[in-house]
Order: C-alpha cells, then structure tokens, then sequence
C-alpha cells in the first residue's frame, strides 16, 4: 500500500474503495460539525467528544490537528465531505509502540463496511509507518456494532474489565480489543 504524504503541510491520504482517509483542513469544519452533532454518534466515544457538537467545536478540534508532526488524526471523507474521523493516540513510556485506536462516523453511512476498511487502512498505515508493534482499542458494553468493526478488521478481543467506566451516568464494562501485525511483516 502506498500512502500519500506531502510533507511541505504535513498532510496524508489513504485511498479507500469508496472513501478518502485524510488530515484535517480548516474547510472541514462546517461537514464535520453537521455529521459529528448526533447523540447516536456520540453516545458510546469518550466525553471529550461533545454532544451536540458546534462549528466551534469542529473548528478547535481541527486548528488543534492541522500543526501535528505526525499525521495520527484523519478525516474519512467521501466527496469533500467528512462523514467520520479515526485516530491514533500515541502514548508515551512502556506503552509507546502501542497506540489506541479511536473512531466515528455518521450514522447515515453505518453498515455500509467503511469503518471495517478504515480500520484496517490506519492499523496498516501504523504498521509500516509509525512503528507500531500493536494497536490497542476500548469499547464500551453496549456498542457491540463498534466490536464487530474491530473483529472485521482483524482485532482480537482480548478481555472485559467489568465495570471500569461511567458514561451518561451509567457504570459499564469496557471490552480491549488487540490488533498485532501480520506475520510476514516483522
């Protein structure tokens, strides 16, 4: 696979068969906050990702992704429009060769194998370009669509921690998933 890099902005694409995976640019905003402001699509990431999600909040979200010295955070855009993000959370110390993988996408374009495709794109891009030995993803109990994404692309459900996190004022299980490099690539 190849990825497109131009280094003079730091930008990045990834070729889907139906989708581009990108870097942010400040023209994302108006289609990132109309397809992120959904209480389905909120309801299962991370409280930092608000609901309802404003043009403020697309803006700052991109302004603080268009500096970045490694392309970790994309847009997944289908015809200049952004219908979801995936991202990479480089950690730091032991964990440094293990990122954790994060994503979103509109609800009008579920079901339709983009994730599953994403996912692999950015755990392949990790792979060879970043150095990643694996690559670690969380999810809540009750979005069994988000484990079936990762099962598709190759994660392996490595445990349950029960009752580990608090979202909309519930205590929920949170399910780690694991993604290691194919075989012939170490």
């Amino acid at each position: 696979m190849a990825f497109l890099f131009y280094h003079y902005t730091c930008s990045m694409q990834i070729k889907g068969s139906q989708f581009t995976i990108r870097t942010w640019q400040p023209e994302d905003a108006a289609s990132l906050a109309r397809n992120a402001n959904s209480p389905l699509v909120s309801r299962y990431l991370k409280d930092r990702f608000p609901y309802p999600y404003t043009i403020s909040d697309a803006e700052l979200f991109i302004k603080g992704h268009l500096q970045a010295d490694i392309p970790v955070n994309f847009a997944i855009d289908i015809d200049g429009e952004v219908i979801g993000g995936i991202g990479l959370q480089l950690r730091a110390d032991i964990y440094a060769p293990t990122p954790l993988l994060g994503y979103w996408l509109s609800e009008r374009y579920w079901g339709k194998g983009i994730m599953a495709e994403a996912v692999k794109l950015v755990c392949q891009y990790a792979f060879e370009s970043l150095n990643a030995a694996c690559i670690v993803a969380y999810v809540l109990e009750q979005n069994p669509q988000s484990m079936r994404v990762l099962e598709k692309a190759g994660f392996i459900r490595r445990g349950i921690v029960p009752k580990s996190v608090v979202k909309q004022g519930k205590i929920m299980d949170e399910h780690t998933f694991s993604l290691h490099p194919p075989a012939n690539a170490i």
